[in-house]
């Protein structure tokens, strides 16, 4: 069986410094950091935490509690919270609440339950399930939209200032009325991606209406209604802003049912870079969001609040980066 000594001699550190670095201890160098959770992965180490999880009174597993496990964006967070948490030794339980606050309250309740260490939250926007792990002192992070009237941990995607950049994109392609499909009102990543698509208008100079504007539910079936509806108006909107990736297949779908293509009839840009998206003909312009980043540093975060590390609540917020192709730039 491998040991904590084979790690650190694999990473060329002190068996204390690997430790620490396992552990999510804030004092380790970064790259240090890096470099022994890279030789753990090599080696396969697996931590005995029999002893640990004793002295804790808790089992050495994170809940991952998610909006919507089939979203590519909330997947590859996933995958960066589980790669971090399994070198620390650390098991991974991914809960999908469909923003339904009653799933998450009810997945809230098994976390405490179970007695897991911590949980890593993509929160609905209802205080009452944070309120539970609160109570309890269940340490806790949260991913994508901040923690309703919690200080806590926060990690976060400047979704507004990435909106504006795709709207000011749109504008300088030629196109004039430039709609935009986004989630439920109230929900944060919505709202915001709401106001830079409105910022991105006025500093272009364009013109903002309510019937330029849908709202939906952050899925497929709705967006494709709601972009039949925009294209049945009188003075459609000749390029739409979408808010994630599921719902760019329905504005997809809705556009080849009336025979318009992305970027000859309608430019579109999406938020999020699924893996389909640079594989469609044209190619689909996105917002990518570093999903994998955030997952990873939410669950050091975690981790250093874990071991007691860390203190203060931080909220880090993270850039989004426009990847321009074919749908969105005017073309034969």
């Amino acid at each position: 069986m491998t040991t904590i000594s084979d790690v650190a001699a694999r990473a060329n550190v002190s068996t204390a410094t690997a430790s620490r670095a396992l552990n999510g201890k804030s004092s380790v160098d970064p790259v240090l950091a890096a470099r022994v959770v890279a030789a753990a992965r090599e080696l396969d180490y697996r931590p005995n935490g029999l002893a640990r999880n004793l002295r804790r009174r808790e089992t050495a597993v994170l809940a991952l509690i998610i909006s919507d496990v089939e979203n590519p964006f909330f997947t590859a967070i996933a995958r960066g919270v589980e790669d971090v948490a399994q070198a620390a030794g650390y098991s991974v339980v991914l809960c999908n609440t469909d923003e339904e606050a009653a799933k998450e309250r009810r997945y809230v309740e098994v976390a405490i339950e179970e007695q897991m260490a911590g949980v890593i939250l993509s929160p609905t926007g209802v205080a009452s399930a944070v309120d539970l792990l609160r109570d309890r002192q269940t340490p806790m992070v949260a991913v994508d939209r901040p923690l309703p009237g919690a200080a806590t941990d926060t990690v976060l995607v400047d979704s507004r200032q990435a909106a504006r950049q795709a709207t000011v994109h749109l504008a300088e392609q030629g196109y004039e009325l430039i709609g935009c499909l986004t989630g439920p009102s109230g929900v944060r990543t919505a709202d915001d991606r709401l106001a830079g698509y409105r910022d991105g208008l006025r500093a272009t100079k364009r013109r903002s209406a309510a019937r330029l504007v849908r709202r939906t539910e952050y899925r497929s079936a709705g967006a494709h209604q709601a972009t039949l509806d925009l294209l049945s108006q009188p003075y459609p909107p000749d390029a739409l802003l979408v808010a994630n990736s599921a719902m760019a297949v329905g504005v997809l779908q809705a556009l080849a049912e009336l025979d318009l293509r992305p970027g000859r009839d309608v430019g579109v840009v999406a938020f999020d870079d699924a893996p389909w998206a640079a594989l469609l003909d044209p190619p689909l312009t996105v917002v990518a969001q570093p999903a994998y980043e955030i997952g990873s540093l939410a669950a050091q975060l975690l981790l250093n609040r874990l071991t007691g590390s860390h203190t203060d609540p931080t909220t880090t917020t993270l850039s989004a980066q426009l990847v321009i192709r074919r749908s969105s730039t005017r073309h034969p």
